[in-house]
């Protein structure tokens, strides 16, 4: 059975009397109530149904067909479109351009990394740090079965999966690792999209032969929801599906004739829609949507989506994420809703990503005192267990602190060896490699 949202008859509400309704008493009221829902809160009717409280003399339903006439005023055509040939349109909410502003000015490039307590190594572990956190969760919410604490060690440890789920976290890592190191450079094409297919669908797909391609017209494909069975939506047919991804990546490498500038951001979103509601493969649909999201955006040099994963903020509240699809879809076309959303849960990742590095470097200025104080120890050590602290599974090795810190093999062997000989470091050897490891000891520098 498919999903159906529950919709109000426009014409029955009898539009042409509603602006009767207003008043020199109740005018201001009604229309402060209305733009709350047009340019900042963008709610469906199912939810606006029960807010109170709500102006006197003017029923819900007739505040609801002022509301929707308004989007439709406002709305801006999108190059997006139905199986029917109907465009999706969508609107710039108030927020938008504060928002956005907000984001080009911390995190278009370099996110955060000159504040105080971050530096070359530490930078490193926050790009791991996102890109596991992404692939975890967004292997997760297409029903990978496995522990966010059992994957990170996974992939930490470099173990081989042993199962599918294991194995659909794992591609989703690699998968963002060459978006990060060369498929950002690289233009938008089918055969981009079959090889990232391919990757994050790399021995998870039912048939061992099967290669990354396009569903056929006997395979239909739904999404559904596990618990009740409802259908929130059909994938369209193949034949529309074909053209639609030549238009898509038109659109992706910004070709595609638009007259209206679409900001970065909201580009990334509607990518990441179009591609969820064209469902063009039998699986990795959803996985393939949000890599698209993160390979725009870092092609545009928006490096700083590397450190966020979305994804763990969507996993929060999973059926709000489909739910947007959902409101998009029915709701006339309307993409506002799954921008809206999306933009919802990027400002919640980098609310959540600052106060991690505020409270990382808050730690950090006192352990850099307490370093210097007890141990004396210099910059370039005090890096370094800023760095392992906290994850048993960090490590570095001779060659790796030289690197990072440029400096000569005598210098950097004259850190790790002062470092194991007050404890704060241990070495072990490793075929021919020697890594060193934050010690328990570290833990009283915090």
């Amino acid at each position: 059975m498919k999903f159906t949202l529950e919709k109000l008859n426009l014409a029955n509400v009898g539009l042409d009397n509603v602006f009767k309704h207003l008043t020199a008493d109740n005018k201001a009221e009604i229309f402060d109530f209305i733009k709350s829902y047009v340019g900042t809160e963008y709610l469906y009717w199912d939810k606006i149904k029960f807010k109170e409280p709500i102006p006197k003399g003017i029923s819900k339903e007739e505040l609801w067909s002022i509301i929707k006439l308004f989007r439709k005023a406002q709305s801006i055509k999108s190059v997006i479109k139905n199986e029917k040939g109907e465009f999706f349109t969508w609107s710039k909410l108030d927020y938008f351009e504060k928002f956005f502003h907000e984001l080009d000015m911390n995190t278009g490039g370099e996110l955060f990394v000159d504040k105080e307590g971050v530096n070359k190594a530490n930078k490193q572990k926050l790009i791991s740090k996102g890109i596991i956190e992404e692939a975890i969760a967004s292997s997760q919410l297409e029903g990978a079965a496995t522990s966010r604490q059992a994957a990170k060690k996974m992939l930490r440890e470099g173990r081989k999966p042993t199962n599918k789920s294991e194995q659909m976290i794992v591609n989703s890592y690699l998968a963002m690792k060459a978006i990060e190191d060369t498929y950002k450079d690289k233009e938008m094409s089918m055969n981009l999209i079959l090889e990232l297919h391919g990757l994050i669908t790399k021995d998870t797909l039912d048939s061992e032969n099967e290669i990354p391609r396009l569903r056929k017209n006997n395979e239909p494909i739904y999404i559904t929801d596990k618990s009740d069975g409802l259908i929130y939506h059909t994938g369209p047919n193949i034949n529309f599906v074909k053209k639609e991804l030549e238009r898509l990546i038109i659109f992706a490498n910004d070709e595609l004739e638009d007259k209206t500038f679409i900001h970065p951001i909201i580009k990334a979103i509607m990518l990441h829609f179009w591609m969820g509601y064209l469902h063009p493969f039998t699986d990795g649909n959803g996985r393939l949507a949000r890599l698209l999201f993160y390979w725009y955006l870092i092609k545009k040099g928006y490096w700083a989506f590397i450190y966020l994963p979305i994804s763990k903020v969507i996993k929060l509240a999973p059926k709000q994420y489909i739910m947007a699809y959902v409101y998009s879809e029915q709701d006339d076309n309307d993409l506002t809703y799954f921008i809206d959303y999306n933009i919802k849960k990027i400002k919640l990742a980098v609310k959540e990503f600052e106060e991690y590095l505020a409270k990382q470097s808050k730690g950090n200025v006192q352990m850099k005192k307490n370093s210097e104080a007890k141990y004396g120890l210099n910059i370039r050590q005090i890096q370094l267990l800023q760095y392992l602290h906290g994850d048993s599974d960090e490590r570095t090795s001779l060659k790796t602190h030289m690197n990072i810190n440029q400096v000569a093999k005598m210098t950097a062997h004259k850190d790790l060896k002062d470092l194991v000989k007050k404890g704060l470091l241990v070495h072990k050897k490793q075929g021919k490699n020697v890594y060193y490891y934050g010690a328990e000891k570290i833990k009283e520098l915090f």
